[in-house]
């Protein structure tokens, strides 16, 4: 994973978010620019279900509201995920961590548009937020939860480290309900120890210049 720095002049709320580079995605602080892919995606039930404040149906103003409140949630950060391809971007879904009130430790959240699952693109994306959170500011623990009717969502935490920790139940907006799930924990010597992700090192950090998109900086 590449650290691309903010560039000089990048509004204050921004510029502590930076942006992430992996082999197929780019993750940047979501922007008013990915609201419609984002109203398009994320209005599934498929999707609203499994997580939980989405709410659905999921209409534009959500995605509004969510672009302009995310920067007032203490010890969080979120990032739009994008797709390369052929020389553009793809917003696919958002990946996250969020300190929800009455836990020591944010939890990871993310999701994607249902025509991008089946690809670990959730994995690819998950792992750079957690090197991102343990290599970049002072965490010492990450949380996860995925329901208990949804395998591929514990795979992703369970591909990223995260160990299985108990069950629980979690609200779950788009059902209106409490739902069983299970929990999982990622500690910073656990990410330690398994950082290979590929054998690949930290994360390195380059400048962005102006004028170029992340996919021009190497």
């Amino acid at each position: 994973m590449t650290i691309i720095e903010t560039p000089p002049g990048a509004p204050l709320a921004e510029s502590c978010i930076p942006v992430l580079e992996t082999e197929r995605l780019v993750l940047r602080t979501p922007g008013a620019e990915d609201i419609p892919a984002m109203a398009e995606h994320a209005n599934n039930r498929k999707i609203a279900e499994m997580t939980a404040s989405l709410p659905w149906p999921y209409r534009a103003s959500d995605a509004r509201a969510f672009v302009d409140t995310q920067f007032h949630q203490p010890h969080s950060a979120f990032f739009a995920v994008l797709l390369k391809r052929e020389g553009d971007l793809t917003f696919t879904g958002i990946a996250s961590y969020v300190r929800r009130p009455g836990e020591n430790a944010p939890e990871i959240g993310y999701w994607l548009g249902e025509p991008f699952w089946g690809r670990g693109l959730a994995t690819e994306a998950v792992r750079a937020v957690i090197d991102y959170a343990f290599s970049e500011t002072e965490l010492e623990t990450l949380l996860g939860a995925a329901r208990v009717v949804n395998p591929a969502s514990r795979r992703v935490l369970e591909k990223c480290g995260f160990q299985w920790s108990g069950v629980g139940l979690c609200q779950v907006k788009a059902v209106g309900a409490s739902v069983p799930v299970d929990r999982f924990v990622l500690e910073r010597r656990t990410w330690a120890s398994i950082r290979a992700w590929g054998a690949r090192g930290l994360p390195k950090r380059c400048r962005n210049t102006a004028g170029k998109t992340p996919l021009d900086v190497h």
